[in-house]
Protein backbone atom coordinates (compact mmCIF):
# COMPACT_ATOMS: atom_id res chain seq x y z
CA UNK A 1 0.00 0.00 0.00
CA UNK A 2 1.11 3.27 -0.83
CA UNK A 3 2.38 5.61 1.75
CA UNK A 4 1.61 8.87 -0.19
CA UNK A 5 0.16 11.55 0.82
CA UNK A 6 -3.66 12.47 -0.49
CA UNK A 7 -3.42 14.77 -3.36
CA UNK A 8 -4.94 17.22 -1.85
CA UNK A 9 -2.14 18.23 0.83
CA UNK A 10 0.35 18.31 -2.14
CA UNK A 11 1.11 22.12 -3.39
CA UNK A 12 -0.55 22.30 -6.44
CA UNK A 13 1.68 24.20 -9.35
CA UNK A 14 -0.44 27.51 -10.31
CA UNK A 15 -1.80 27.59 -13.33
CA UNK A 16 -1.75 31.38 -13.56
CA UNK A 17 1.91 32.16 -13.11
CA UNK A 18 2.97 31.97 -17.33
CA UNK A 19 -0.47 34.27 -17.97
CA UNK A 20 1.01 36.54 -14.92
CA UNK A 21 4.51 36.52 -16.24
CA UNK A 22 3.43 37.36 -20.00
CA UNK A 23 1.02 40.35 -18.93
CA UNK A 24 4.21 41.68 -16.98
CA UNK A 25 6.12 42.34 -20.55
CA UNK A 26 2.85 44.10 -21.71
CA UNK A 27 1.46 41.40 -23.02
CA UNK A 28 -2.56 42.53 -22.49
CA UNK A 29 -4.17 39.36 -23.95
CA UNK A 30 -2.35 37.60 -21.64
CA UNK A 31 -3.72 39.66 -18.43
CA UNK A 32 -7.37 39.49 -20.32
CA UNK A 33 -7.29 35.92 -20.18
CA UNK A 34 -6.66 35.90 -16.59
CA UNK A 35 -9.56 38.21 -15.70
CA UNK A 36 -11.98 36.03 -17.67
CA UNK A 37 -10.51 33.18 -15.76
CA UNK A 38 -11.42 34.31 -11.92
CA UNK A 39 -13.62 37.38 -12.57
CA UNK A 40 -17.13 35.52 -11.86
CA UNK A 41 -15.31 34.00 -8.48
CA UNK A 42 -14.18 37.17 -7.76
CA UNK A 43 -17.65 38.82 -8.42
CA UNK A 44 -19.45 36.18 -6.46
CA UNK A 45 -16.94 36.79 -3.41
CA UNK A 46 -17.72 40.54 -3.82
CA UNK A 47 -21.34 39.98 -3.97
CA UNK A 48 -21.38 37.69 -1.00
CA UNK A 49 -19.45 40.09 1.27
CA UNK A 50 -21.65 43.60 -0.19
CA UNK A 51 -24.50 42.26 -1.14
CA UNK A 52 -25.04 44.71 -3.97
CA UNK A 53 -24.81 43.41 -7.04
CA UNK A 54 -23.85 46.99 -8.85
CA UNK A 55 -21.50 47.96 -5.95
CA UNK A 56 -19.90 44.31 -6.15
CA UNK A 57 -19.41 44.58 -10.15
CA UNK A 58 -17.66 47.87 -9.50
CA UNK A 59 -15.16 46.59 -6.99
CA UNK A 60 -14.91 43.45 -9.35
CA UNK A 61 -13.72 45.72 -11.90
CA UNK A 62 -11.43 47.83 -9.38
CA UNK A 63 -10.01 44.53 -8.28
CA UNK A 64 -8.57 43.41 -11.66
CA UNK A 65 -7.32 47.23 -12.31
CA UNK A 66 -5.67 47.53 -9.22
CA UNK A 67 -4.07 43.92 -9.55
CA UNK A 68 -3.10 44.95 -13.46
CA UNK A 69 -1.55 48.23 -12.44
CA UNK A 70 0.30 46.27 -9.19
CA UNK A 71 1.22 42.97 -10.56
CA UNK A 72 4.95 43.79 -10.07
CA UNK A 73 4.31 43.61 -6.60
CA UNK A 74 2.69 39.88 -6.94
CA UNK A 75 5.55 38.01 -5.16
CA UNK A 76 4.46 34.58 -5.33
CA UNK A 77 4.37 33.82 -2.39
CA UNK A 78 0.98 32.66 -2.89
CA UNK A 79 -1.23 31.64 -5.88
CA UNK A 80 -2.43 34.51 -7.78
CA UNK A 81 -5.93 33.67 -7.41
CA UNK A 82 -5.19 34.01 -3.89
CA UNK A 83 -3.54 37.46 -4.30
CA UNK A 84 -6.32 38.53 -6.29
CA UNK A 85 -8.79 37.57 -3.62
CA UNK A 86 -6.92 39.57 -1.16
CA UNK A 87 -7.66 42.73 -3.57
CA UNK A 88 -11.34 41.72 -4.12
CA UNK A 89 -12.20 41.29 -0.15
CA UNK A 90 -10.16 44.39 0.68
CA UNK A 91 -12.27 46.58 -1.86
CA UNK A 92 -15.43 45.08 -0.76
CA UNK A 93 -14.91 45.38 2.89
CA UNK A 94 -13.84 49.51 2.00
CA UNK A 95 -17.00 49.62 -0.01
CA UNK A 96 -19.44 47.95 2.60
CA UNK A 97 -18.24 50.32 4.96
CA UNK A 98 -18.80 53.40 2.80
CA UNK A 99 -22.22 52.08 2.34
CA UNK A 100 -23.29 51.54 5.92
CA UNK A 101 -21.71 55.35 6.64
CA UNK A 102 -24.22 56.33 3.57
CA UNK A 103 -27.26 54.11 4.90
CA UNK A 104 -26.38 55.32 8.41
CA UNK A 105 -26.44 51.97 10.09
CA UNK A 106 -30.32 50.68 8.52
CA UNK A 107 -30.67 47.30 10.00
CA UNK A 108 -30.63 45.17 7.14
CA UNK A 109 -33.74 43.58 6.26
CA UNK A 110 -34.48 39.54 6.47
CA UNK A 111 -36.56 39.94 3.32
CA UNK A 112 -34.77 42.66 1.10
CA UNK A 113 -33.17 40.57 -2.00
CA UNK A 114 -30.20 40.86 -3.19
CA UNK A 115 -30.45 43.39 -5.95
CA UNK A 116 -28.83 42.71 -9.72
CA UNK A 117 -29.51 45.18 -12.63
CA UNK A 118 -32.15 43.32 -14.39
CA UNK A 119 -34.11 41.75 -11.00
CA UNK A 120 -33.41 39.70 -8.35
CA UNK A 121 -30.15 37.73 -7.98
CA UNK A 122 -30.90 34.00 -6.71
CA UNK A 123 -27.28 32.77 -6.05
CA UNK A 124 -26.29 28.63 -6.83
CA UNK A 125 -30.60 28.01 -7.51
CA UNK A 126 -31.52 24.50 -7.10
CA UNK A 127 -31.62 21.90 -10.41
CA UNK A 128 -33.63 18.97 -10.48
CA UNK A 129 -36.04 19.41 -7.95
CA UNK A 130 -38.80 16.63 -8.09
CA UNK A 131 -41.65 19.34 -7.05
CA UNK A 132 -42.34 23.20 -7.40
CA UNK A 133 -42.89 23.07 -4.11
CA UNK A 134 -39.55 21.17 -2.96
CA UNK A 135 -37.77 23.88 -4.95
CA UNK A 136 -39.69 26.88 -2.94
CA UNK A 137 -38.64 25.07 0.10
CA UNK A 138 -34.65 24.45 -0.43
CA UNK A 139 -34.75 28.14 -2.24
CA UNK A 140 -36.53 29.88 0.57
CA UNK A 141 -33.92 27.94 2.94
CA UNK A 142 -30.73 29.18 0.64
CA UNK A 143 -32.49 32.89 1.13
CA UNK A 144 -32.41 32.07 4.72
CA UNK A 145 -28.81 30.82 4.77
CA UNK A 146 -27.66 34.08 2.48
CA UNK A 147 -29.23 36.60 4.89
CA UNK A 148 -27.29 35.20 7.63
CA UNK A 149 -24.50 35.60 6.25
CA UNK A 150 -25.30 38.84 5.36
CA UNK A 151 -26.13 39.83 9.13
CA UNK A 152 -22.63 38.48 10.31
CA UNK A 153 -20.01 41.71 11.17
CA UNK A 154 -17.80 41.61 7.95
CA UNK A 155 -14.81 39.53 9.20
CA UNK A 156 -16.46 36.61 9.96
CA UNK A 157 -18.94 37.26 6.84
CA UNK A 158 -15.42 36.94 4.87
CA UNK A 159 -14.38 33.80 6.47
CA UNK A 160 -17.23 31.61 5.74
CA UNK A 161 -17.71 33.36 2.27
CA UNK A 162 -14.16 32.05 1.08
CA UNK A 163 -14.58 29.18 3.10
CA UNK A 164 -17.57 27.35 3.15
CA UNK A 165 -19.42 28.98 -0.11
CA UNK A 166 -16.08 29.13 -2.18
CA UNK A 167 -14.21 26.30 -1.02
CA UNK A 168 -10.73 27.31 0.02
CA UNK A 169 -8.52 26.16 2.01
CA UNK A 170 -7.47 27.13 5.73
CA UNK A 171 -4.08 28.40 4.67
CA UNK A 172 -5.17 30.45 1.37
CA UNK A 173 -8.05 31.76 3.36
CA UNK A 174 -5.53 33.19 5.62
CA UNK A 175 -3.13 34.03 2.83
CA UNK A 176 -5.41 36.43 1.15
CA UNK A 177 -6.98 38.13 4.73
CA UNK A 178 -3.10 37.64 6.52
CA UNK A 179 -4.80 35.81 9.00
CA UNK A 180 -3.10 32.94 11.05
CA UNK A 181 -4.76 30.12 10.10
CA UNK A 182 -5.84 29.49 14.37
CA UNK A 183 -7.55 32.76 13.54
CA UNK A 184 -8.83 31.57 10.18
CA UNK A 185 -10.89 28.19 12.12
CA UNK A 186 -11.63 30.23 14.76
CA UNK A 187 -13.62 32.79 13.03
CA UNK A 188 -15.29 30.65 10.68
CA UNK A 189 -16.29 28.50 13.61
CA UNK A 190 -17.92 31.18 15.44
CA UNK A 191 -19.56 32.44 11.94
CA UNK A 192 -20.87 29.08 11.68
CA UNK A 193 -22.53 29.15 15.37
CA UNK A 194 -23.83 32.72 14.40
CA UNK A 195 -25.47 30.90 11.25
CA UNK A 196 -27.04 28.72 13.12
CA UNK A 197 -28.36 30.76 15.72
CA UNK A 198 -29.73 32.86 12.94
CA UNK A 199 -31.75 30.60 11.24
CA UNK A 200 -33.02 28.72 14.05
CA UNK A 201 -34.68 32.42 14.94
CA UNK A 202 -35.26 32.57 11.23
CA UNK A 203 -36.86 29.18 10.61
CA UNK A 204 -37.67 27.99 14.61
CA UNK A 205 -36.07 25.85 16.96
CA UNK A 206 -36.23 22.95 14.24
CA UNK A 207 -32.17 22.82 13.74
Amino acid sequence: MSNELPNSTVPQPDADLPLVAAALQGDLSAFETLVVRHQKRMLNIALRIIGEYDDACEVTQDAFVSAHRNLGSFRQEAKFSTWLTSITVNLSRNRLKRLKLQRGRVPYSLDAPIRTGDGELLPDPPSKEPSVLDRMEKQDMKNKVRDCIHALEPEFREVIVLRDLQDMAYEEIGAALKLAAGTVKSRIFRAREAVKECLKKAMGNIL
